[in-house]
């Protein structure tokens, strides 16, 4: 498919410059639109994976909506509950609702000032405000809820740990999900020993809670992505473009305009957007290019927006050797996501 000029009702992604301040970028740090009316109700825990349960009952707790407290007999005290750090990790696979459930927090928690964003998101407002500023604007804040907790590099560590440390010592509460234990962040991606004091002191703040489970994401759809060939792709592109707006990028433009838009500006980037086309996908070997394709999908997925796609499949867009390495879990995923996102289009 060779063709250049955008049709009615599609834009091109690489012809966007995204601008987003950081008040806005403030403004939009709440859960995203799926998770608009996540409860712990709604929760559907694996009965074959008691964690999942487990874990849900903890932070029922946590959010202030345990049951009530065990009384004792006439001569028995009440069993003592333990002390709750002001902070909860929630660790586990991909899939198995770790993000519900953090939305679920922010939602039941009796709060005037929270804020739920990715870590990216949270990096990002530093650079546009600067630190001392975000601290400014972040205390007083009673709940800090961070999807996706990723230590890329070793500035980000030194950010975050300060950051998150002034904000508990003033009284925020923190929940965070990832899918690496607090106390191995890093692992395998930079000289994690530099570090070690800074990591272990924000482990400390946080009870951390395993789940297990399968990948929703694949428990209705099979193992690999949806690849179209140029006329199947460009009816989708097509009826979706009738229907709304359509984006039709090759991907070697997309991945190229994505090193010139910074991270926090990606939500803009597909703004109003009802299906992202990618033409001609092939393997990504670059480091730098296959982790801003990451966090490119982690904003496509969270506004749940389809992929409609040609040539490499997107189950198998990162090299064996990228698969192999430190951020081996964040590109697994990317995968589960991008399978599910081609799977609706």
């Amino acid at each position: 498919m060779t063709e250049t000029t955008p049709r009615a009702g599609t834009v091109r992604l690489s012809d966007r410059q995204p601008v987003v301040s950081g008040p806005e970028m403030l403004a939009g740090l709440v859960p995203p639109p799926q998770f608009d009316e996540a409860t712990f109700e709604s929760y559907r825990a694996d009965p074959a994976y008691p964690s999942q349960e487990a874990a849900k009952t903890q932070l029922m707790r946590f959010a202030g909506r345990g049951g009530p407290a065990k009384r004792g007999g006439l001569f028995r005290r009440a069993p003592k509950e333990p002390d709750l750090k002001p902070g909860v990790y929630l660790d586990g696979g991909f899939g198995v609702g770790k993000t519900h459930l953090l939305a679920a927090i922010y939602h039941a928690m009796p709060a005037r000032h929270k804020y739920f964003g990715s870590f990216i998101e949270y990096t990002a407002l530093v650079g546009a405000l600067g630190y001392k500023n975000t601290v400014d604007l972040l205390r007083g804040t009673d709940l800090l809820c961070i999807d996706e907790f990723e230590l890329d590099d070793p500035g980000d560590t030194m950010v975050m740990t300060r950051l998150l440390g002034e904000l508990v010592a003033s009284g925020t509460r923190l929940a965070a999900t990832s899918n690496t234990p607090p106390n191995a962040l890093g692992e395998g991606r930079f000289a994690a020993q530099d570090f070690l004091r800074e990591i272990h002191a924000m482990s400390d703040s946080f009870q951390t809670l395993r789940i297990d489970g399968v990948d929703f994401r694949q428990r209705a759809i099979d193992g690999h992505a949806v690849v179209l060939d140029d006329d199947g792709y460009a009816q989708r592109v097509e009826a979706a473009a009738t229907a709304g707006t359509a984006s039709d990028d090759s991907f070697d433009d997309l991945i190229r305009h994505l090193a010139r838009v910074h991270p926090s500006r990606y939500i803009r980037l597909i703004d109003g957007i009802d299906l992202v086309g990618l033409r001609a996908v092939r393997e990504l070997t670059d480091q730098s290019e296959a982790l801003r394709f990451v966090a490119f999908v982690d904003r496509v997925y969270d506004a749940q927006i389809p992929i409609a796609a040609t040539g490499r499949g997107l189950d198998v867009v990162f090299s064996e050797e990228m698969l192999a390495g430190g951020y081996r879990k964040k590109y697994l995923r990317a995968i589960s996501r991008l399978n599910a996102l081609t799977h609706s289009a």
